[in-house]
């Protein structure tokens, strides 16, 4: 079935919507789900609330939220599926780890890789890469010349992001668009041998990947043969979060010009897919709200709240997935082989309606389509709701988009070998240095009275790399492609060091990367 998005649509029509999906989405599970059936129950919501849940206040005051430990972990794999889905769908699973680093499957099935095209779609109209009337079954002449290269750069294994992303992509030419697709994903050599010995043969180049491995694909092109200027690049990212200074510095070294059309960030998970994009209005929003004015500061706080870390922007159709928040919490609901109701994806975040945006920016003295029309975009803006999420610092970091929990260096600290040398408490924080190289910094903290010598460095550094090899196949994956790129830093501290390990307090195992170090730290 081919979605057709429609641009006139206005934002109340849009949040019409999202509240009649929701409560479309909940009594379709309530009804056919067995373990949702029992998660209802075990929280008090018997048959009779269930068939009385009929508006959206109704959803929003009485449904549970649902999350990996009191819901995915609860249950058997198949009773979480519609019992339909195993039997008469042709599905694709996709692996995550969970925070024990035990592999969690979900099957996907052929109506979420078309909600991924129609973002996709989204993303190549908004580019320019195709017109409002393409995509039709007779391609004319002067757009079939047009001759796009799609170079999935996306991890190709158990993992979604690069297997959602050719299908994606798959489905957009099954609708007449004239795209060719290859898939070398974090490969970099095959990366550059395709553009070496193809890239030129078409009229646009398409890269998709995680952003730091994207900057490596960036910065190291010159040296394996590849000049940027010599192709028409646009870039798709996914799996983390990136600075305005991040695309800026990307802009700069491939001579792409407009950070608005040439540039888009997915949102999307494991659990149901492409959920949402960065459109160029969201690009927008984000460049506007960090300008250095005092109207700028306000705007930034009405959108983000105290984000302490600017976070993705994305717009979302809500026929596909929706969003909610509780507090900092973000909750989406999705259909798929394995439907989710006020799942707490475990993100932070918020949602806003695009007329409440707009309201925003007009208390402010802003007409935003204003802006848009400044900067060209004006044709791109649709009335879509938006979704800003940033990962949960106290619980994972991601080092080239692979998820790095806690449990996988403690694992390492916890070895026999170094029992006698290190407490096996720790901080985390994913950074960068000062040429916007992403690397894993792990703050070890030692024992009483430990002289922290270059053998003792390097035993540590071996466990904590073979417990994360073993532990996390993304990492792993990325270890085999990318060798030192994601090495670890480490650094070695006295015992009780306040800055990291406060006597009494709760450790935190990941934090923010802090702006200044202290002089006391042993070693790196």
């Amino acid at each position: 079935m081919l979605y057709k998005l429609n641009r006139s649509l206005k934002s109340v029509f849009w949040k019409k919507e999202q509240e009649k999906k929701l409560v479309k989405l909940f009594q379709s599970c309530a009804k056919n789900i067995p373990a949702y059936r029992n998660f209802l129950k075990k929280n008090g919501i018997q048959a009779a609330a269930i068939a009385g849940i009929k508006t959206y206040d109704d959803f929003r005051t009485i449904v549970p939220a649902m999350g990996k430990d009191n819901y995915l972990r609860a249950y058997s794999w198949e009773d979480l599926c519609n019992p339909s889905a195993l039997i008469l769908e042709s599905l694709v699973l996709t692996s995550t780890s969970g925070s024990t680093g035990t592999p969690f499957y979900f099957p996907r099935n052929g109506s979420v890789d078309m909600h991924s095209s129609v973002y996709h779609e989204m993303f190549l109209r908004n580019s320019g890469i195709i017109g409002e009337k393409t995509g039709q079954k007779k391609i004319t002449k002067k757009k079939a010349d047009q001759s796009t290269l799609i170079i999935v750069c996306f991890g190709m294994g158990v993992w979604i992001g690069g297997v959602i992303t050719y299908q994606a992509f798959h489905y957009v030419a099954d609708r007449g668009y004239p795209l060719t697709i290859i898939t070398p994903g974090v490969n970099k050599k095959e990366i550059y041998d395709a553009l070496k010995n193809v890239g030129q043969k078409y009229d646009q180049i398409i890269l998709c990947a995680y952003p730091p491995f994207m900057k490596d694909v960036v910065d190291e092109a010159a040296e394996n043969g590849v000049h940027w200027r010599d192709f028409n690049i646009k870039m798709l990212f996914a799996a983390e979060s990136f600075s305005e200074k991040f695309r800026d510095y990307i802009l700069e070294k491939t001579g792409m010009t407009n950070p608005y059309r040439n540039t888009a960030s997915v949102y999307g998970s494991a659990d149901l897919g492409t959920m949402a994009m960065e459109t160029p209005i969201a690009i927008l929003i984000r460049r506007l709200v960090l300008q250095k004015t005092p109207v700028a500061g306000r705007l930034y706080k009405k959108l983000f709240g105290e984000a302490g870390r600017l976070p993705t922007l994305a717009q979302y159709i809500p026929s596909f997935t929706n969003f909610e928040t509780v507090g900092k919490n973000v909750y989406l609901s999705g259909d798929n082989a394995m439907p989710l109701v006020r799942y707490e994806i475990g993100d932070n975040g918020g949602t806003h309606y695009f007329a409440e945006v707009e309201k925003m920016f007009a208390e402010e003295g802003i007409n935003l389509r204003a802006e848009a029309k400044k900067v060209g975009i004006v044709d791109t803006v649709v009335e879509l709701p938006f979704v800003y999420i940033y990962e949960r610092t106290d619980l994972s970091t991601k080092l080239y988009g692979a998820i790095i929990y806690p449990e996988y260096i403690k694992h390492g600290l916890q070895h026999d070998e170094l029992e006698d040398y290190v407490t096996g408490k720790f901080t985390m924080f994913t950074k960068h240095d000062k040429e916007q190289n992403e690397f894993l910094e792990i703050n070890v903290e030692m024992k009483k009275s430990v002289t922290v010598s270059s053998s003792l460095q390097k035993i540590v550094a071996e466990r904590i790399h073979i417990a994360l090899i073993k532990q996390s196949a993304e990492h792993a994956n990325n270890f085999s492609m990318l060798k030192d790129k994601v090495k670890l830093r480490l650094v070695f501290w006295p015992h009780e060091h306040p800055l990291h390990f406060q006597l009494g307090a709760k450790q935190k195992w990941v934090k923010k990367a802090p702006v200044k170090k202290v002089s006391e730290k042993i070693k790196k």
